[in-house]
């Protein structure tokens, strides 16, 4: 558990300097639908045990720890099972955080509780934007 809450911080410190963002502080709507659609691809590769495609929507960062679809595949399945296998997914806010954007995901996990997976994304040279790591924690705000 320490090595995935290590894994963790690094994944989010580790991560580039970020573009500019809009006066406003917020990630243009192009961008918004970009990163969603990102992290939907992602989740739906993990639900189908798409290893390849799950990985490939890593950032190199990622990469660097965990050098292989199959490693990084073991690391999600043991460490992050509301977004392996999630009942429901809802999209929150995408928001400019000091290193790039942050979207922040509702997730239903397998077990039925409530957590909030908070992604932090990395634009790459080509423009193409990749997941430079997620932190995940239980959803304690109360239901309306």
């Amino acid at each position: 558990m320490k090595r995935i809450a290590g894994v963790l911080v690094a994944m989010i410190l580790g991560a580039v300097a970020a573009p500019p963002a809009r006066a406003d502080g917020t990630v243009p709507a192009s961008d918004q639908t970009a990163i969603q659609a990102l992290i939907a691809g992602q989740i739906d590769a993990f639900r189908h045990d798409d290893g390849a495609t799950a990985y490939a929507d890593a950032a190199p960062s990622i990469h660097d720890i965990f050098p292989t679809a199959d490693a990084f595949m073991a690391m999600v399945k043991n460490g992050y099972q509301p977004v392996y296998r999630p009942q429901s997914v809802t999209f929150g806010q995408v928001m400019q955080g000091d290193t790039g954007p942050l979207e922040k995901v509702y997730v239903t996990g397998p077990d039925g509780k409530d957590y909030v997976a908070l992604y932090s994304l990395q634009q790459q040279p080509d423009g193409s934007w990749k997941i430079n790591g997620c932190s995940l924690v239980p959803d304690d705000s109360p239901s309306i």
